[in-house]
């Protein structure tokens, strides 16, 4: 088991029980998954680009990325219904805490100019999402290797019925937000 889900079965969760003033630890809010989406416009032109974000993502995630389709086509951007955009991986149970520790522990420091998370993306049912400008800020990816700079979002959905039981979650599991 992980240390950040240790901590936030034993001293985390009782502390939510008591600021969110909930009557039953069932109550507390705790998270479902996490999910890494890598979109990629080249992929209109070169399909073979999808298995190098694929396999960044599969390294990042320590499980196996499945490539996503388009689901309508749209005749500006030349994208066809069912033709390969992007790549994606949902995380659960142990990975998923320890992809989270990665994060808040190693990969967000390693951003350039990092200020902070900005606290305006819950989206009002207590899920929060976030993008990353650069793939190379996790350990897995090796800078050598890798043929271009990509982006990701990545949004952590939770259990928490407002953005502001999420935001008390994330804030004890060590999330950097801006002040």
């Amino acid at each position: 088991m992980s240390a950040l889900k240790t901590q936030y079965l034993e001293t985390i969760r009782p502390e939510l029980k008591k600021k969110l003033s909930l009557k039953n630890i069932m109550q507390v809010p705790r998270l479902e998954k996490i999910v890494l989406n890598m979109c990629v416009s080249q992929a209109v032109k070169n399909s073979k680009i999808l298995n190098n974000v694929s396999q960044d993502l599969s390294l990042i995630a320590g499980q196996k990325a499945v490539i996503t389709k388009a689901r309508k086509a749209i005749s500006n951007f030349k994208i066809k219904e069912g033709m390969p955009l992007g790549s994606c991986v949902t995380l659960r149970r142990e990975k998923m805490w320890t992809f989270l520790e990665r994060l808040i522990h190693f990969s967000l420091p390693q951003v350039r100019d990092f200020r902070g998370l900005s606290p305006k993306s819950f989206d009002g049912n207590g899920n929060y999402s976030m993008g990353i400008k650069e793939q190379i800020i996790f350990p897995e990816v090796d800078y050598d290797k890798v043929d271009a700079i990509r982006g990701m979002n990545i949004t952590i959905c939770t259990t928490a019925e407002t953005d502001e039981e999420a935001r008390a979650l994330l804030e004890h599991l060590g999330m950097p937000f801006r002040k």
